[in-house]
């Protein structure tokens, strides 16, 4: 099984990949492979990523808070992704992550859970908003809560993974649903 963690920040390794650092170590540490890779969106990126998402098992979408919102550049790969490989993420397991300085996360998680929600992927949650706190990437190790937070939600994605992984052994699929009708409203 494998997990693709996407860093949305500008700064391929600041304060959003140290928080998926965090994640895709427990990932690891429960026998589950990771790759974090730094979203820019750029064609040939989103491309490998789609790529990705085809032999992918989940995907964790990580992003800092810029202007009380997830950064554009996230915004920009994920709807680029979503275009090219949502297809692929029907059904995997999916999370978020923000950072932050302050404020702003909460917003950015729900503008970034709704990927998963229109792709119909199954939401991993842990014990709290899954969000860290920190001006640099030491400053986010040092918020011991939202590292807690961060392990948990690695250990929930594992623990489901593996459920999912039994299920299909045992012969359980997802569910086929039919096309849904599209409706205008304006005539």
């Amino acid at each position: 099984m494998k997990v693709i963690l996407l860093n949305g920040s500008r700064r391929e390794k600041g304060c959003t990949y140290t928080a998926l650092s965090v994640v895709a170590d427990t990932l690891r540490e429960n026998g589950i492979d990771t790759e974090i890779i730094h979203a820019v969106p750029d064609k040939a990126v989103v491309t490998a990523v789609a790529e990705k998402l085809n032999a992918a098992d989940g995907l964790v979408i990580g992003s800092p808070v810029y202007w009380a919102s997830p950064s554009g550049e996230i915004i920009s790969f994920m709807d680029k992704l979503a275009g090219k490989a949502g297809a692929a993420l029907t059904h995997k397991v999916g999370a978020t992550v923000a950072s932050a300085r302050r404020a702003g996360t909460t917003a950015t998680l729900d503008v970034l859970n709704k990927y998963l929600a229109y792709h119909q992927m199954v939401s991993v949650a842990s014990n709290y908003w899954p969000m860290v706190h920190g001006s640099k990437p030491e400053q986010v190790l040092e918020d011991e809560e939202g590292c807690a937070v961060m392990r948990e939600l690695g250990r929930n994605m594992a623990w489901l993974l593996k459920c999912i992984e039994l299920g299909k052994a045992n012969g359980i699929t997802h569910p086929e649903n039919p096309r849904r009708p599209m409706t205008n409203f304006i005539r």
